[in-house]
């Protein structure tokens, strides 16, 4: 369980609404004209989730958006920034421009410095001159017990930066290609897939390349993972869009939204519940204009508490 953590990093949005700039490769947002007051109704959607989280045990660090620069996608921390327990830091690069001003070394320092030890920040956003790109844990899926990233190729997520990941946080790779329904790459790994401790929920159907299939499923045979299929209907629920946690009493929580567990059967359900205690919260209109879930709000924090 050493590879779960309780501490979670969340960004309190100020200015939440539709990225024009991110919508041409996420399929999963919606630009509603008739939805009003849209930064009030993430706020309190985000206040309800990160309230739901503490009761449940779990150290939420949480820090507020600033209204400059403007960054309506700031909500989705774990996109910039991934935290690793031997002390590493990694900054991500990001396609959208007005993403990369999401990215705040003071930040960090006020909310992860003191309580936790750092030993180094590998910043790999200079790929973004060569319009290059990995959006951090929603681009790759962590194995962290057993050091593999999982990562769908897409527009935003690029094998050379994968590569340099590899390099510094010794971790190997698992890479293959996802497409939704209509037959358009899936934008980031972690709306298909969640990897807990002994399971992972994908959306296989997603994956039409025989080989790459067989690679991932002889990859979570080896790892001993109960594969809990989904269909693409799910995925566009969110349901590829969980995270498992283990809180202050030592239970494994797996975080979701509300859509999401909506969706799944009650069979699933049940091989889940077996692993996990499942927490559901209403995210409707980040997930609707930003096109994001649960568990694109978490950046898990995985550093050495200090002593």
């Amino acid at each position: 369980m050493n590879h779960l953590t309780s501490h979670i990093l969340m960004i309190r949005p100020v200015s939440f609404g539709f990225n024009e700039q991110t919508a041409e490769s996420n399929a999963f947002q919606h630009r509603n004209a008739e939805e009003q007051n849209i930064q009030e109704k993430a706020l309190a959607e985000f206040d309800a989730f990160a309230d739901q989280l503490k009761a449940n045990g779990l150290d939420v660090i949480i820090t507020n958006d600033t209204p400059e620069p403007h960054t309506p996608d700031s909500i989705f921390p774990n996109n910039w920034v991934s935290f690793h327990e031997d002390g590493k830091i990694f900054l991500y690069p990001m396609q959208a421009e007005n993403r990369r001003m999401e990215r705040d070394l003071n930040m960090l320092k006020k909310t992860t410095f003191d309580k936790f030890t750092v030993s180094d920040i590998k910043d790999l956003s200079f790929y973004e001159n060569n319009d290059q790109f990995l959006e951090g844990t929603g681009s790759m899926v962590l194995d962290r017990e057993n050091k593999i990233t999982y990562a769908c190729l897409s527009p935003r997520t690029h094998p050379e930066v994968i590569k340099a990941f590899r390099s510094e946080s010794g971790y190997t790779s698992i890479l293959f290609h996802a497409t939704d329904q209509n037959g358009k790459a899936i934008y980031h790994t972690n709306v298909m897939m969640c990897m807990g401790s002994e399971f992972v929920v994908i959306c296989l159907d997603a994956v039409t390349d025989f080989n790459e299939k067989s690679l991932l499923l002889a990859s979570f045979e080896q790892t001993n993972k109960q594969i809990i299929e989904i269909s693409q209907q799910q995925l566009n629920k969110f349901a590829g869009n969980m995270l498992e946690l283990v809180n202050d009493k030592n239970e494994r929580l797996l975080i979701m939204s509300e859509s999401a567990y909506a969706s799944l059967t009650p069979e699933q359900v049940e091989k889940l519940q077996k692993y996990c205690k499942i927490i559901s919260a209403n995210l409707n209109t980040i997930e609707t204009i930003g096109g994001g879930s649960a568990r694109c709000m978490i950046a898990e924090v995985h550093l050495p508490l200090q002593n």
